[in-house]
């Protein structure tokens, strides 16, 4: 499958600083005690989507392009690109950060907790070290 130029540049574009409370997690792992102004990142999410979108494909490689190419030409594709665009952003954010495991909870994009996906948990391992 060929990735468009479209959306090889959209993943190079920086993904905005997350400020306030992020979860960057995965289904094993689901966030707890969220806040408003948590945001979760699901780094297994790109993966999810994509099963989502193009389901289990051929294992006959043939069978399995045209069965892909189905899904690139349908009127909905560009809505799903973006959608798969915008996992794939979070990710690379999660790079970018220097994140080394997860789950994690990241305050301002500067303090990290490992270790835990619970919000109200991580704030209190952050503020007893701060002491």
């Amino acid at each position: 499958m060929r990735i468009r130029p479209l959306l090889f540049f959209s993943l190079l574009i920086p993904i905005q600083v997350m400020a306030g409370t992020v979860v960057f997690t995965d289904a094993q792992h689901p966030p707890l005690n969220l806040t408003a102004d948590t945001e979760v990142v699901w780094l297994d999410g790109p993966d999810r989507l994509q099963q989502a979108i193009f389901g289990d494909l051929s294992s006959d490689p043939q069978q399995a392009a045209l069965q892909a190419q189905q899904v690139i030409q349908s009127p909905d594709w560009p809505r799903k690109q973006a959608q798969i665009a915008g996992a794939y952003r979070q990710v690379v954010h999660a790079w970018e950060i220097g994140l080394h495991k997860y789950p994690a909870v990241v305050f301002d994009d500067r303090d990290v907790v490992y270790g835990t996906a619970d919000v109200a948990q991580a704030n209190l391992h952050r503020t007893q070290g701060a002491d």
